[in-house]
């Protein structure tokens, strides 16, 4: 079987798009599939049209002239489509399998039916969505209804549907897509990757001033909808009931001067680390320094539909999580077995969650071990890209 992944961007740019990407390609390289990857003019001018990163073939879509938008988008869709057509022309696949966002579908859709080949469309996160939670974007806005009815086109026209949550399933089920044609491929860990919990560095630890310290920790991107005020705002109320908690912030993104203004403000400066982004290579090192991951993320649609990879990852590093009860937030966590959820929105009870877990450490061992199982049993890549297999047998039976 020969797969072509469809992208907006991938390797070597580092994001949790292109990571999952890797995660899936890799498991189905290790089914003995055989899996290439096309990225759009968004991943940037790369010296080769073609390229091996990490084991895994990229082909690769020149960027287009700049442009205001919708012109930009219109000539994006316009190249990638054409060099699809090149490649498939090149590569013979058996099945194009398309990621979102929809510029992606929009291409490979009339590309795929020129070859008569199946697609399967991949959603991640509704685009007007993440656009909303990115804050570039006004939900109900004109652009938000054109790009929701576009992306609704295109889930009735492709073969069938991946998402990556049941939340997104049953919001496409709502417009009346066929729940029949939508499978749920849920995120996952690539436990070869990243399931082995680093030791503590100690002297990483003197560095940042954590020694000794009760250690809260949030790893990833610093957008609006993260909550990342709230953790702040938290802050206060925790170091009144625990005198030794730090919080180390590892990332970077559109709210970091907001957030350092409000530590300032809030007069916990001193008691937050703001790390920077660092390279993924060494981001188990900052995992192992933190006790807590906390996830605040506020409640939206986006945050409601949506599933995250970072308290997956955090399990899988033997860590515990404290997350807002988000409906993305609860289809992964099980409250008070596999982690700790809290009113999203409230600085006190999130306070009172990560306190409370401070005062009762002799549970945590067992809290640990059953949520590494959970992502050993349900969100392995490794078990999880079997998903796809009798979507791709069936749609290959059905175009023969």
């Amino acid at each position: 079987m020969r797969i072509l992944h469809v992208l907006d961007h991938g390797l070597p740019l580092h994001s949790g798009y292109a990571f999952r990407t890797r995660a899936i390609v890799t498991a189905q390289q290790g089914r003995g599939w055989d899996v290439a990857c096309l990225t759009g003019g968004r991943q940037g001018e790369r010296q080769a049209r073609r390229e091996e990163i990490d084991g895994i073939t990229f082909f690769r879509t020149p960027p287009v002239a700049a442009a205001r938008s919708p012109l930009r988008e219109w000539r994006e869709v316009k190249a990638l489509r054409r060099r699809l057509e090149e490649v498939i022309a090149e590569w013979r696949p058996d099945q194009i399998h398309v990621h979102s966002p929809v510029l992606g579908a929009l291409a490979a859709l009339p590309a795929a039916r020129r070859f008569g080949l199946p697609v399967l469309y991949e959603i991640r996160a509704f685009w007007e969505d993440a656009a909303v939670g990115n804050g570039t974007g006004r939900e109900g806005s004109a652009r938000y209804r054109l790009i929701r009815m576009l992306e609704t086109r295109a889930c009735r026209k492709a073969d069938a549907v991946a998402v990556i949550c049941e939340g997104l399933k049953r919001d496409l089920i709502a417009r009346g897509i066929d729940g029949d044609k939508v499978i749920v491929s849920p995120n996952g860990v690539d436990l070869g990757l990243f399931g082995t919990p680093a030791e503590p560095d100690l002297s990483l630890a003197q560095k940042l001033g954590l020694e000794g310290a009760d250690v809260v920790g949030f790893i990833g991107s610093f957008y609006d909808y993260e909550g990342l005020d709230d953790l702040i705002a938290a802050m206060p109320l925790l170091v009144e009931r625990r005198p030794r908690a730090r919080l180390l912030m590892v990332g970077g993104g559109p709210m970091e001067d907001a957030l350092k203004t409000q530590a300032s403000a809030f007069g916990v400066a001193e008691r937050i680390h703001f790390a920077g982004r660092v390279p993924h290579q060494e981001v188990e090192r900052y995992y192992a320094l933190i006790d807590l991951l906390a996830y605040p993320r506020k409640a939206m649609r986006l945050t409601e539909l949506v599933t995250p990879l970072k308290p997956l990852e955090a399990m899988a590093q033997g860590k515990l999580v404290v997350a807002s009860d988000v409906g993305g937030h609860r289809e992964l966590i099980e409250d008070g077995v596999t982690g700790t959820l809290f009113p999203a929105g409230d600085p006190a009870a999130l306070a009172n969650a990560l306190a409370d877990l401070f005062d009762r450490r002799d549970g945590w061992d067992e809290r640990r071990e059953t949520a590494r199982r959970f992502v050993e049993r349900e969100r392995n890549w490794a078990d999880n890209v079997a998903n796809y297999e009798p979507v791709y047998r069936r749609l290959n039976r059905k175009a023969a």
